[in-house]
C-alpha cells in the first residue's frame, strides 16, 4: 500500500468513527418500551474495530513518515516545517489585514491611523512563503505517491 493510500484510509475511518459515534448516541437510549434502530453492541463493536484499525495505521504511517528521506529531509521534518509555515502565512496575513486599516471612525469624527510596518513588503514576503508553502505540498504529495508504507 502506498502512503497516499494510507492517508486517504486514515480520513476515511476518522469518518466513519465520527459517524458510528453519532450513531451510537443516537441508539443508546430508547422510551420504555420502544426498540432502537440499531444495535448499540454491534455498533459498538465497529467503533472498537475501527478505531483498532486507525491506531495501527497511525503507528505505520508515523514509522513511514520518520524513516522516508526527501531531499535529505523526513517527511514527519517536511511536514513539520509545512505546519510552521502554514501557521506564519495565516498569522502575516492577519497582520497584514490590520495594518492595511488606516482610518476608524471615533465618535463620527475621523482618526488618520498610520501603519508601523509596510504592508507591502510583509505581502511579498507572504507571497514569497506561499509559494514554498505550494512547492512542499507538492513534494509531499508527490512522495505520499511514490512511497510504500511501512507495515
Amino acid at each position: 500500500m502506498k502512503l497516499a493510500e494510507a492517508l486517504q484510509e486514515r480520513a476515511d475511518l476518522n469518518r466513519k468513527i465520527e459517524q458510528l459515534q453519532d450513531r451510537l448516541s443516537n441508539n443508546v437510549l430508547v422510551q420504555e418500551g420502544e426498540q432502537t434502530a440499531e444495535d448499540p453492541e454491534k455498533l459498538k463493536d465497529e467503533l472498537d474495530s475501527a478505531i483498532l484499525r486507525l491506531a495501527a495505521l497511525i503507528a505505520q504511517i508515523n514509522q513511514t513518515n520518520c524513516t522516508t528521506i526527501v531531499e535529505g529531509r523526513t517527511l514527519t521534518a517536511l511536514i513539520a516545517r509545512k505546519d510552521a509555515l502554514s501557521l506564519k502565512i495565516r498569522l502575516y496575513k492577519e497582520i497584514a489585514s490590520t495594518a492595511s486599516q488606516t482610518t476608524y471612525r471615533a465618535r463620527n469624527t475621523e482618526i488618520k491611523i498610520k501603519s508601523t510596518i509596510s504592508v507591502a513588503d510583509w505581502q511579498a514576503e507572504i507571497d514569497q512563503m506561499s509559494k514554498e508553502l505550494r512547492l512542499l505540498d507538492n513534494q509531499l504529495q508527490q512522495s505520499n505517491c511514490n512511497t510504500d508504507l511501512i507495515e
